[in-house]
């Protein structure tokens, strides 16, 4: 059960969860047809010595992380945040602390079902191993954050990363005037209208778990409201009734895990990363004043880290902060990754500076659904995302102008 505030304002229901195998194991169609790039991509999971040349990426990307040491984050303990006073104060010192630097902490006394995550996390491991033919039922369109993907052979060709994704959406339940909205089956529905009738349990299953990271979401946002000066309500009123993204990872043992990665180093373009790691397989690692630090996985812990629309929305106080995925020679790995967002149609942007001296806006106003499109159809990874966002958008966008000495960034995760 999902008990944030020790009230009870949202629960989930007791659950009916087996645990493996959650998906139908069906054997593999001869007759099916696959594209010959995802043929392709996918038979390099059963390479023994080297990787493909697509693969490659340059060496500033990938150098040695074997002696990488940990990142020293700071552990949040959420549900004595929302409990009390005294809870709240140290917790909004602690996400001040860290989002002025690097932008990365851990958050525990979050309420979420241990029986809930493991089955989430048993769900991925299951969806991936499914014959292609049948993850390729629910294929991303290109242009688009919604589907299976692997290795964004579909949109790039060039410093592929070496995994698969399977991302969703979900419309949040909390408006401001308190009641449920939207779709609540979206989540479910996606999976037995794309894989059909058989993956409805594990419809059910991410359903459940996209409300609890919801909750969870919009309980941090009530910290990082308090540590800005804004109070509980401001930041979990803009992203009540927004629509996230849920993205489950898996990352195959590789043969060269020196020479690619899992995830090139990036920012998040979203407001909010929720990540959960399987199990003790690290990956996860962040560039923190020039040198790769590893954020390994912690039982009963989740990893939270900025992303550059709060980054906006806060004008820069907190950071987004370069990060990546390595990969390993004998292990894979999994992780799910619950990106916040909000409205599509919302207007981002930080709320008035006091009076008599303003800081100065340093990004023009935007909606998500514009940056959003930016990222998908005109623009791959770089050191300046959000400043050529700006140029993107043009000036009018904005009543202040963009600024031209923004922070260097990279962006890939959407």
């Amino acid at each position: 059960m999902v008990d944030l505030s020790n009230s009870s304002t949202m629960s989930i229901p007791a659950m009916e969860i087996s645990r493996s195998p959650l998906l139908p194991m069906a054997p593999a169609d001869a007759n099916a047809t696959e594209s010959k790039n995802t043929t392709d991509v996918l038979d390099l999971w059963r390479l023994k010595k080297e990787i493909p040349a697509p693969f490659v990426w340059p060496q500033q990307d990938t150098h040695p992380s074997s002696t990488t040491k940990e990142l020293d984050v700071p552990v949040v303990d959420v549900g004595s945040a929302l409990r009390d006073a005294a809870g709240m104060r140290h917790a909004a010192s602690q996400v001040a602390s860290a989002c002025a630097s690097h932008g990365f902490f851990q958050v525990t006394g979050h309420g979420v079902d241990p029986a809930l995550a493991r089955a989430a996390l048993d769900g991925a491991a299951d969806f991936f191993r499914l014959p292609l033919a049948t993850k390729q039922r629910a294929r991303r369109v290109p242009g688009t954050v919604i589907g299976y993907a692997s290795a964004h052979v579909d949109r790039f060709a060039a410093k592929l990363p070496w995994k698969e994704t399977l991302s969703f959406g979900h419309h949040h339940h909390h408006h401001h005037d308190g009641a449920g909205g939207g779709n609540s089956h979206l989540v479910e529905d996606y999976f037995t209208s794309n894989l059909g009738g058989s993956f409805k349990h594990l419809g059910e299953v991410y359903q459940k778990y996209c409300e609890a990271m919801e909750e969870v979401s919009l309980a941090i946002m009530e910290v990082l409201g308090v540590s800005l000066g804004l109070g509980r309500g401001y930041y979990r009123d803009f992203f009540a009734d927004g629509s996230s993204i849920m993205r489950c990872n898996y990352y195959p043992s590789c043969p060269e895990p020196e020479r690619t990665l899992g995830t090139g180093p990036h920012c998040d373009p979203t407001a909010l990363t929720i990540l959960l790691q399987d199990g003790a397989v690290d990956g996860l690692q962040v560039l923190v004043d020039g040198a790769w630090r590893s954020v390994r996985p912690k039982p009963g812990e989740l990893v939270v880290n900025i992303g550059d629309t709060f980054m906006a929305l806060s004008n820069g106080r907190y950071k987004s902060c370069l990060h990546r995925a390595v990969v390993h020679r004998e292990q894979e790995r999994r992780s799910l990754a619950y990106f916040l967002c909000p409205r599509h149609d919302r207007l981002v942007r930080p709320p008035p500076s006091p009076s008599p001296a303003p800081a100065p806006r340093l990004y023009p106003d935007f909606t998500w659904a514009d940056l959003m499109r930016f990222t998908q159809r005109h623009y791959r990874a770089d050191t300046r995302t959000l400043d050529a966002f700006a140029r993107w958008l043009g000036p009018q966008s904005c009543s202040d102008p963009p600024s031209t000495n923004g922070p260097a960034k990279a962006q890939e995760i959407v």
